[in-house]
């Protein structure tokens, strides 16, 4: 019977870089995914742009362009081949949105210059406003990052049914009746936007539906750019467009079966699309918290609060139990390419070094709130 440091569970971005980052860390990692190819689902239909975050210098911005500035330089260092530094484009979504770029200025932390509608035209951008350049900026190959990271740990396809802890041991049990149990001292939870493991419903883990359509052209386009939906520059003959923009509970009823067109449309208001064809098309859900910061951390053991402090609902601050070595990443929304590096080394560091949680990320911070409002109301329904 053999016995992992950690399994990671569920192979998108969040989890390739979470058993990377432990196998950095001398761990034995198994990462395993339901699909036998890993970012099978939200990750693999990313626009997988790696570029600041603008805007009026939130702590969420901040934490963004923290995140951005370490993978940049982590993509360069273990995955060069699949990050493209194309620099990325910010373009103002309308003439509203143009006057607060010039307030954003001072709170662009990473290089950047301003282009103005001429200089725009010379990289055959069709944009009225000002706009920021962000030249290290890029973009990833989403499905091949994931696949590279995933071939430098030991990966499975194995559907995970139910787990259970006994003796410092945590079993995990196959939805396939067929395969074998598996044995680790620590799981990671990267399940994207679904979960029926644990009861986690006080991360408030959210889909929101996102689209990207692969096109063939010998369009000149040498930048990326972002304008209320992603443009990428045309790398070895293909331009990939996307946005994460769906939060309808049933979205393919909502595009009717065309989830590109919408956006080939706005493609083509920045660029010129005239000889496109497309390639590809990918669609998947992305996993977002309520308060747009990532999840990482311990899991806690929400039906042992509830039993034994019922007066948490009413304001009372127990002192908090967790799950024995039960951990989550997760909660990236729709920059998963540059929240993932840095949040799976901080994972990493606290399993491995026990070194904290930076506590804007850390999950504790909403289950307090959770027991108040949510699960109150569940009670009193």
């Amino acid at each position: 019977m053999k016995i992992y440091d950690t399994i990671v569970i569920g192979a998108g971005i969040a989890g390739c870089s979470s058993a990377f980052a432990l196998e950095l860390e001398g761990q034995s990692v198994l990462l395993i995914d339901r699909s036998s190819t890993p970012a099978s689902g939200g990750s693999g239909a990313a626009g997988a742009f790696v570029s600041p975050k603008i805007g009026k210098g939130s702590p969420l911005q901040r934490l963004t362009n923290e995140a951005y500035e370490y993978a940049r330089e982590f993509y360069l260092e273990h995955f060069s081949s699949h990050f493209y530094q194309t620099g990325v484009i910010r373009m103002p979504k309308d003439s509203a949105d143009a006057v607060k770029f010039a307030e954003y200025q001072q709170h662009n932390s990473s290089p950047y210059s301003t282009l103005e509608s001429s200089e725009l035209d010379e990289y055959g951008i069709e944009e009225l406003h000002s706009s920021f350049y962000f030249p290290q900026a890029g973009v990833c190959d989403a499905p091949s990052m994931c696949r590279e990271m995933a071939s430098r740990v030991e990966f499975v396809q194995y559907g995970v049914g139910s787990i259970s802890h006994k003796d410092n041991i945590w079993s995990l049990y196959p939805s396939d009746t067929e395969a074998e149990p598996l044995y680790t001292h620590n799981i990671v939870l990267s399940t994207g936007y679904q979960n029926s493991l644990v009861d986690m419903r006080y991360m408030g883990v959210r889909g929101t539906w996102g689209s990207r359509g692969d096109y063939y052209s010998a369009l000149r386009l040498d930048v990326s750019m972002h304008k209320s939906i992603s443009v990428s520059a045309n790398i070895d003959g293909v331009v990939k467009i996307g946005a994460t923009h769906n939060k309808a509970p049933n979205p393919c009823m909502v595009c009717d079966g065309e989830p590109l067109s919408g956006l080939f449309d706005k493609a083509s208001s920045m660029v010129d699309t005239s000889d496109f064809r497309l390639k590809e098309t990918f669609c998947g859900m992305r996993a977002g918290s309520k308060d747009y910061f990532p999840l990482v951390g311990r899991v806690i053991d929400v039906e042992y609060m509830i039993e034994r402090y019922p007066a948490i609902t009413k304001g009372a601050k127990p002192p908090i139990e967790y799950y024995p070595n039960l951990y989550v990443c997760n909660g990236f929304g729709g920059r998963g390419f540059v929240f993932a590096p840095m949040m799976a080394h901080i994972l990493a560091r606290h399993i491995a070094h026990k070194e904290p949680i930076d506590s804007r990320v850390d999950s504790d911070r909403l289950f307090l709130k959770w027991c108040r409002k949510e699960l109150l109301q569940a009670t009193n329904t």
